[in-house]
């Protein structure tokens, strides 16, 4: 029976090519699943036989180190080079994206102590 071994909701087209990648050199016999129609499920890649699955969890814990750790690095990189994304940068670049997000935080935080408010009086 097969296996769900990496659920794509969120996960960047190169990670997912990754993953296909390291599986396919180990030559685990996996399948993809695509996103439904509406949204409820993001598709995912599948393991094809459960004796396959220990070895695909391993490469797979061993990838999500290595990923981890380059990222991080590239991070802590675009920080010391000033080129990181920023509060203040996202401001300069996007300030009406900003200012209603701002508004709709404000918004849901007015709703939220509406009945407190009410109750109180």
């Amino acid at each position: 029976m097969a296996k769900l071994l990496l659920n794509l909701r969120h996960v960047p087209d190169d990670e997912a090519d990754d993953v296909r990648g390291f599986l396919e050199a180990a030559r685990i016999e996996y399948y993809q699943t695509p996103p439904s129609v509406f949204g409820i499920s993001a598709g995912g890649i599948w393991i094809r036989e459960n004796d396959d699955l220990p070895e695909a969890k391993r490469l797979m814990a061993d990838y999500q180190r290595q990923r981890q750790a380059r990222v991080r690095a590239e991070h802590v990189s675009a920080r010391r080079d000033g080129t990181a994304e920023t509060f203040s940068g996202l401001v300069r670049t996007q300030p009406l994206q900003v200012a209603w997000r701002l508004v709709a935080i404000v918004l849901l935080l007015a709703i939220l102590a509406l009945p407190y408010l009410i109750l109180r009086a």
